[in-house]
Order: C-alpha cells, then sequence, then structure tokens
C-alpha cells in the first residue's frame, strides 16, 4: 500500500469556493432588559437576533424551543417613539401631557392628539379625522389661544394657524391645559399641536427592516414611553416596554468555510491496489493530512468526493491519455 504514494502525484486542476452558513443563534435564559440584553450579544456574540425573511423566523421558531423555553424573548426590533409639538418647542414644560386612559395606545396609525373638557383630557387619533382647532398667537413663552370652530384634519388645521396664527397649540402646564379645554366646547373635540411621526421599526444591528411577522392582538399604552422593543412571542412578535425582563436569542456570523476542489491524477506501481478501496483511501488521505501538518497547515479537513457511480478513482482510457500526451507537448 505504501508503493502508492511512491508514484506520481499530478494535479489536473483545482478551484477555490467560499460558503456562508446562515447566522448561528443563541437562546440565553437569563432575564434582562432590551438594552442589557443588546449589550450582552453584542460582547459575546454579534447582536440580537434579526429576522429578514421566513428562513430566519422558522430558525428563531427552532432555537427556542429547542433551549427549553418557549415563551416572550427578546429580539432586536425596536421603534422610536417621539412626540413633538407642531412649532418645535423643546424648552422647560415640552414633556407635560394630560393623557386619557389607556392612550396614547399600540395603534399605529394615530398620530395626532386632540383635547376635551374634561380631566384627563388628551387622546390620540387619526390625523385625518375633521375636528375644531386650537391655535396660539403671541409667542412660545406668552402664548394665548385661539379656539378656531372650522372643522379640518390635523394637517389642514397646522396649516390654518401658521398662515393666520403663529401655530396649533403647545401646552406646557396645568394652567395652559385648563385654559385650551375651556376653549373646547362640552362633549367636543379639539386638535392641539402634539405629534408624532409614522412608526419607523429598526433593527439593532442596523440591518433594514422589510419581513414582518406582527401579533393581531397588539395593545398596551405608550405613556411616558420613548421606545418601544421587539419580543417573540406565540411564534409572533409584538412590543413591549424596554424595561421588562425577559430571555433573549443572541446571533453570531460563523467564519466563511472556504472549500478546495482538487482534481487528482495518480500513478500506482502495484496495479494489484484498488484506489477505491475504503482502506486504500483512508490511507491517502491520511498521508496527505500528515503531509500538511509538517508544512504546519492545520484546521484541514480532507475528504474524497465520489462520482455518480459511487467511485472516486476511474482509470483514464487511451483517449484522454493522448489527449493529456498532446497538452504537455505543446
Amino acid at each position: 500500500m505504501e508503493r502508492i504514494l511512491l508514484g506520481v502525484l499530478y494535479l489536473s486542476g483545482w478551484s477555490i469556493f467560499s460558503t456562508c452558513r446562515l447566522h448561528q443563534y443563541h437562546f440565553v435564559a437569563q432575564r434582562m432588559n432590551w438594552t442589557e440584553a443588546q449589550t450582552y450579544c453584542r460582547e459575546t456574540y454579534t447582536d440580537l437576533v434579526t429576522i429578514e425573511n421566513t428562513e430566519d423566523m422558522n430558525q428563531l421558531i427552532n432555537t427556542v424551543p429547542s433551549a427549553g423555553y418557549n415563551s416572550q424573548v427578546w429580539i432586536g426590533l425596536y421603534r422610536v417613539v417621539d412626540w413633538k409639538w407642531s412649532d418645535g418647542y423643546r424648552g422647560s414644560g415640552a414633556e407635560y401631557r394630560d393623557w386619557g386612559s389607556q392612550d396614547p395606545d399600540f395603534r399605529t396609525n394615530e398620530l395626532c392628539v386632540t383635547t376635551g373638557n374634561f380631566l384627563p383630557s388628551w387622546y390620540d387619533d387619526h390625523c385625518t379625522d375633521t375636528r375644531y382647532f386650537v391655535c396660539y398667537t403671541g409667542t412660545q413663552l406668552d402664548p394665548q389661544f385661539v379656539d378656531v370652530k372650522k372643522r379640518k384634519n390635523w394637517f389642514d388645521a397646522q396649516r390654518y394657524c401658521r398662515e393666520n396664527f403663529i401655530d396649533l397649540a403647545t401646552v406646557r402646564n396645568d394652567a395652559e391645559n385648563q385654559e385650551v379645554e375651556n376653549l373646547v366646547r362640552s362633549g367636543d373635540w379639539a386638535w392641539i399641536g402634539l405629534y408624532r411621526d409614522p412608526d419607523i421599526y429598526s433593527w439593532s444591528d442596523g440591518s433594514a427592516y422589510s419581513f414582518t411577522n406582527w401579533s393581531g392582538s397588539v395593545s398596551g399604552s405608550l405613556r411616558s414611553v420613548k421606545m418601544m422593543c421587539g419580543v417573540q412571542e406565540s411564534n409572533q412578535w409584538t412590543f413591549k416596554s424596554c424595561g421588562e425582563r425577559f430571555p433573549f436569542v443572541c446571533y453570531s456570523i460563523p467564519v466563511p468555510v472556504k472549500r478546495w476542489v482538487v482534481k487528482l491524477r495518480m500513478k500506482v506501481q502495484d496495479s494489484s491496489v484498488d484506489l477505491n478501496d475504503p482502506a486504500v483511501k483512508a490511507n491517502i488521505l491520511k498521508k496527505f493530512q500528515d503531509r500538511l501538518k509538517e508544512q504546519g497547515v492545520s484546521g484541514v479537513t480532507l475528504k474524497w468526493r465520489e462520482q455518480p457511480d459511487g467511485k472516486v478513482f476511474h482509470k483514464e482510457g487511451k483517449e484522454e491519455k493522448k489527449k493529456k500526451r498532446k497538452k504537455t507537448e505543446l
């Protein structure tokens, strides 16, 4: 058998290609808030898990139960909740709110705020609804509120206030809130200047948001919340306060696998040796592996690629030998 390797080895051709596996998912059973989970994933792996397609979703679903846990887990999705005043005011009192019960809520199409003449008085609503509205004149720090008895949607009301006064009303404290409420007719609603932009969903690792898997039962309040964070729950997504504590799933990016495909032409001195014998093939691979180690190459796995007939080696026919001889002469 040793005489096989005393023959001449020809490399008749080779090619290189790399393959990358899917992200590897890692379930972490320790309960953390979303920010803590994000930090842990970034320090230990790559980041909180990102879901970009159905294949990723199935991998996540299979990862959590396999770790012995099938309840709520943090994923890398989040949304920023940024309520702003129409006139851009961000000074003292800009964070003042008088939200009604359970408002503002998760419904993503309620982006503008109305007020009534009772306490608490503010509710998020569809910006396209038509209502009376309250503008202000004077200055931001010394406003004079004006009740406009014209029904308009929030955008048209904003335009009207800017063209005829200063802007829609900015309300910074209880006294100003009471003054605005007194202008609203009993049982009615009026627009004020508070609004937020349509939700922007983002992944922790900066990946583009496109694939969705939202639960149809999303509910709750966005009161005093600046950001909401994504949870995988019953194989669907929902948002929770980022301060809650759940297990979570991280992902890591495996090192690309580099594969070399090498074609061999071997000449043996003993014609009785069967190169397709499993023991012979194993011996040849071992010799190659030992040679690589001698040259300082490690971490390499060698294996044979079988042909459709199940064999690795085939004897060259006369025509193939002639072609190779001519090619060598050229």
